[in-house]
């Protein structure tokens, strides 16, 4: 079979990847290739890529692009189904769920700002199949002072995702808080260079169980972790210095213009944390 690269290199149309990207491809998308998947792609310039999912994915695979460039409803006369919207609109996915239903795979390489970034993740969610995969592009844009992204903030799209990593491990009993809609049905959250990757589950995801391997045998066992005792003062320094690195890490943003995208985001982040 062909691969990603390959694919790439002979698409009819311009397209851009990083070159990191096309390993983490292969490894994470093999098994969608040659069956009958729903597969979106969300800024796709020229329509390079599309030609390139659609040679690796091969014929089973409905290949959906979301553009802000009216323009590229010419890729239509090729076979793709072509949406014109602008991806930080609820109201935009609302409209194209309504059309196309659930899908199998997303990947984001729109505008890559932290509002379109986010709205994305968080519109489709509940629209993507079970084993299905959100695939964010771009991610270090979450560090980029320059073009326009003013980052690093506490509004980032990757500070986002760490609210979805507490929501996944309230499937632990022993973090004592509920699960919701998120916590039952992201499976697991994957970082790499620039790309986050969301898994949804094969089901709805329960509540983790601990098993014991031989019961009879506790007894005998001696957890060192209680055997060592932190001070009072050495509790203090050590979070005193995780808030400095944390305080060092993120800046403090005043930008009014940014001030509604950031209150969209607080949104989101406090359905989540629900």
């Amino acid at each position: 079979m062909i691969s990603l690269k390959k694919s790439f290199n002979i698409a009819s149309k311009y397209s851009i990847k990083w070159d990191n990207y096309f390993e983490i491809y292969e490894n994470l998308l093999v098994n969608f290739r040659n069956k009958k998947i729903v597969f979106v792609e969300v800024g796709i310039g020229n329509g390079g890529s599309l030609f390139m999912w659609r040679k690796y994915f091969g014929k089973k695979a409905r290949i959906i692009g979301i553009e802000l460039n009216p323009e590229a409803r010419i890729l239509e006369r090729d076979g793709f189904e072509i949406f014109i919207g602008d991806q930080s609109d609820p109201n935009f996915w609302n409209y194209f769920f309504k059309k196309v239903g659930k899908i199998d795979i997303l990947i984001d390489d729109g505008g890559h700002t932290n509002i379109q970034q986010v709205t994305t993740l968080f519109e489709t969610l509940k629209y993507i199949k079970n084993e299905g995969l959100i695939i964010i592009e771009d991610t270090h844009t979450s560090f980029m002072k320059n073009k326009g992204f003013k980052n690093p903030s506490k509004f980032s799209f990757i500070n986002f995702t760490i609210n979805l990593i507490e929501v996944i491990h309230r499937r632990n009993p022993m973090v004592l808080k509920d699960s919701n809609f998120f916590s039952k049905k992201i499976f697991s959250i994957e970082y790499f260079d620039s790309i986050t990757v969301i898994k949804i589950g094969k089901k709805k995801l329960g509540n983790s169980k601990n098993l014991e391997n031989n019961k009879k045998l506790r007894v005998l066992f001696d957890d060192f972790r209680y055997r060592r005792k932190i001070t009072d003062s050495n509790k203090d320094i050590n979070e005193n210095f995780i808030s400095f690195l944390f305080n060092k890490m993120v800046s403090k943003r005043s930008y009014l213009y940014r001030i509604y995208e950031n209150f969209l985001i607080r949104k989101y982040i406090d359905k989540i944390k629900k």
